[in-house]
């Protein structure tokens, strides 16, 4: 099913059906599984059944398609766009002119499938842990099994033994291309959904400790206590999302008026009325970045959509409070990787 929608402040959307998000229009971050985002421009988002994801400002349009052919599913190559590992799961939509041809239809293909087949390529073609497809298939076939076995504690042999031929081995691809072994995958698995658990139901700690394997609730408040920063208790009172806490939406809608001419934080500090260390501290514990990288992605992202008009570089420099044309340019290939007429050039081939 696809539709339009202008997403709630602050809600909570649990994801029941593999969901493509195309965001249209907006300013401001999103949130996915416990994850702050801010590079959501031009990109395809991809979430599994069991994800979430909340919208931190008002002014969002967002795309949505629902697949309900469960049978599209059954191809592995399409997992990669479903089983995260790391991050989201994404393309890039700019490089993906197939894409772009399809979601520009008005009337959208009744096989759904077409804008998985193309976006799996798309993926494939992106590469994004420098592997060949047959490694692929290792990592995402381990993956599978982290989704079924979290909740049990299992220790390396036993891993080696359910992973099948050339258990180690195959751990040892992962832990290269990935980052992280398998065994800690497991145990991050276990921990986003002990944390879904106590943040969207009514379950008691002891229940939920329970439920995950630990024989002792005491233990498991220690080790989440560890891992969160905090207690299960204690996050469940700070992720109460039917509170109404302004502080992100204010800060957004700020950035969004002054980025191009304010990039100092006590400009932000004072129109908050909040210390700058304060500030500082509430931005980082909220989004896990700093402010000062929060306005750079603001300034990337308005450089990106000025240089789809006709605006020159050093118009859009200017515009964007560059006394130089050139450290804009400097500025813009430092943080994305091309140049200004590099980047309108990959636009116009799309």
């Amino acid at each position: 099913m696809v539709s339009k929608f202008k997403p709630a402040l602050n809600r909570v959307y649990l994801i029941e059906k593999y969901t493509m998000f195309h965001i249209l229009e907006g300013t401001g971050g999103i949130e996915v599984d416990f994850k702050n985002y801010h590079d959501w421009k031009d990109k395809l988002i991809f979430l599994g059944v069991g994800q979430y994801i909340k919208f931190s400002s008002e002014n969002f349009l967002v795309r949505k398609i629902e697949f309900e052919e469960e049978k599209v599913f059954s191809n592995k190559d399409v997992r990669v766009l479903f089983k995260h590992l790391i991050a989201l799961g994404y393309i890039n939509f700019n490089e993906c002119t197939t894409c772009q041809k399809y979601l520009s239809n008005s009337v959208f293909s009744k096989q759904a499938s077409d804008i998985i087949d193309v976006s799996s390529e798309q993926w494939y073609w992106q590469n994004p842990f420098h592997a060949k497809q047959e490694e692929y298939h290792v990592i995402f076939d381990i993956k599978d099994i982290i989704d079924e076995q979290y909740k049990n504690h299992l220790s390396n042999d036993r891993l080696s033994k359910i992973i099948g031929v050339r258990g180690y081995e195959a751990q040892a691809l992962f832990k290269s291309k990935i980052g992280i072994t398998v065994k800690s995958m497991l145990g991050q698995k276990r921990f986003l959904e002990s944390k879904k658990e106590i943040a969207f139901t009514d379950k008691s700690i002891k229940e939920i400790a329970y439920e995950f394997g630990f024989k002792d609730p005491a233990y498991f408040n220690r080790v989440f206590s560890k891992m969160a920063g905090q207690s299960p208790a204690t996050f469940r009172k700070t992720t109460d999302y039917a509170s109404k806490d302004t502080f992100l939406p204010e800060l957004y809608e700020l950035l969004a008026t002054h980025h191009k001419e304010q990039r100092v934080i006590d400009f932000y500090a004072n129109k908050m009325n909040l210390s700058i260390k304060t500030l500082s501290k509430k931005v980082k514990d909220k989004l896990n970045i700093t402010l000062g990288q929060l306005i750079r992605q603001e300034l990337i992202n308005t450089a990106k959509f000025l240089l789809q008009t006709d605006s020159t570089v050093k118009e859009i420099a200017y515009e964007l409070g560059f006394a130089e044309a050139n450290h804009f340019s400097s500025f813009f290939k430092h943080h994305t990787s091309y140049s200004p007429l590099e980047y309108r050039q990959l636009l116009s081939k799309n």
